[in-house]
């Protein structure tokens, strides 16, 4: 089984337990429009504009409140559960694609519940979350107010943010670093060091892909 599916698998258990009304980390979303985007962003090619552009987004929540409305919760899961499109038919791009999405997500909802504890990872897994980091840094911390310099327990160095000023270190495990660089800042389990100030500010920035 890919990490993609393995992902996939054990967060739809997840929300198959959980029910519809459960939080996430997603504001304003419970566990029913969380398997409402990941069901639209598989299925509904046409309205994943909106989930990037802000003028499409209009369109894009009303086809996910939509299928809240056509489909029993239930049924949304199982519709998450097998992946849809071409990820159906060509596994290694599921894999390429998903892995950090379903990942994300999953955590996602793990962390909204309460008492939750991070998850001993697969090696390989760790490995590729690092790498999909250390390569989309710039990417994902684009919009960081200050510098950012992630380093990974273990090994591993990868920078972010304006490439002049000042620094903040951020220190973790990759899945940890993973989490900060998607906009989970609050519920990562990293070590941020630097000018309280500058601590304060990316803590509080909008991240992400």
């Amino acid at each position: 089984m890919t990490h993609a599916r393995g992902e996939r698998s054990a967060l739809c258990d997840l929300l198959d337990r959980l029910g519809p009304d459960a939080p996430t980390l997603c504001t304003g979303w419970t566990t029913y429009d969380l398997a409402a985007h990941l069901a639209l962003r598989e299925r509904r090619p046409d309205a994943m504009g909106g989930i990037a552009i802000k003028a499409l987004a209009g369109y894009t929540a009303s086809v996910q409140n939509g299928l809240k409305a056509r489909h029993p919760f239930p049924e949304l899961v199982g519709l998450v559960r097998k992946p849809g499109g071409v990820y159906g038919l060509l596994p290694a791009l599921d894999e390429a694609v998903n892995t950090l999405e379903l990942f994300v997500h999953h955590e996602d909802v793990r962390r909204a519940q309460p008492a939750w504890q991070p998850r001993e990872l697969p090696a390989d897994l760790e490995a590729l979350i690092w790498k999909r980091v250390s390569t989309g840094a710039r990417l994902m911390l684009r919009r960081s107010p200050v510098g950012v310099v992630l380093h990974r327990l273990g090994g591993g160095v990868a920078l972010g943010g304006p490439r002049g000023g000042s620094r903040v270190e951020v220190t973790g495990r990759a899945a940890e670093l993973l989490m900060f660089c998607f906009g989970r800042q609050a519920h990562a389990q990293v070590e941020l060091t630097g000018d309280p100030g500058d601590v304060a500010r990316l803590r509080e920035a909008t991240l992400g892909v």
